[in-house]
């Protein structure tokens, strides 16, 4: 019983004091964890924590896949430590596409600015494909950990395309099926008896995103 009561009395006074704080500002000189980060001391917590400038550049569309992320996560900006939010800028130039890809942990909901897109993604029980095409000013919700990804197919007054996308998380892990699969160490055998595709075209994609073995 004494037990139960210590463990109450710790409980009541951790839930007080993550109450009275209004925010949890990322200390990067102090471990993380899958939790997320330390909080900064008060004293050490500046307005310069809860601005973030990058979202509001371009980003460089000179990759395979002719498109570029910018990130807004708690690595990049301390005050979304322990929110629960985050933002990404995307970029993609005239034939780019986002490869399907997953956020294990995020839903998101998916702003095109500019542009004219192919936007889809799978239900993960009955593999149903939603699939549309929206243009600037639309709204695209993708729900959490389920493959989804994008198609440039604006003519040349659509493009550049430009879109922000905001998540439920504040951590933001992406996986991404051609990096998982053909940018790794993942044996040739092993992709081509689990996926079908030939062994030839596997060797092309690992030498093209960099992948071994």
């Amino acid at each position: 019983m004494a037990v139960f009561f210590i463990f109450m009395f710790s409980f009541i006074l951790s839930t007080s004091y993550a109450a009275v704080q209004d925010f949890c500002v990322a200390d990067y000189t102090a471990p993380s964890s899958p939790a997320g980060y330390s909080c900064k001391r008060p004293e050490n917590v500046t307005v310069d924590d809860f601005v973030y400038s990058s979202l509001g550049v371009a980003g460089n569309t000179s990759t395979i896949t002719r498109d570029a992320i910018t990130l807004a996560s708690y690595n990049e900006v301390p005050a979304l430590n322990g929110l629960g939010l985050s933002m990404a800028r995307v970029d993609m130039a005239p034939g780019a596409v986002v490869p399907l890809h997953t956020h294990p942990g995020a839903s998101e909901i998916f702003l095109l600015v500019k542009g004219k897109l192919i936007a889809a993604f799978i239900s993960s029980d009955t593999n149903t494909v939603y699939q549309t095409v929206i243009n600037s000013g639309d709204l695209f919700v993708i729900p959490k950990a389920l493959f989804h990804g994008f198609v440039n197919i604006g003519g040349a007054k659509y493009n550049p395309v430009v879109a922000f996308a905001s998540y439920s998380s504040e951590s933001l892990h992406i996986q991404t099926v051609d990096n998982s699969l053909f940018n790794s160490t993942l044996s040739t055998e092993f992709i081509n008896r689990t996926t079908f595709i030939s062994s030839h075209e596997i060797r092309r994609l690992k030498a093209l995103f960099g992948g071994t073995n």
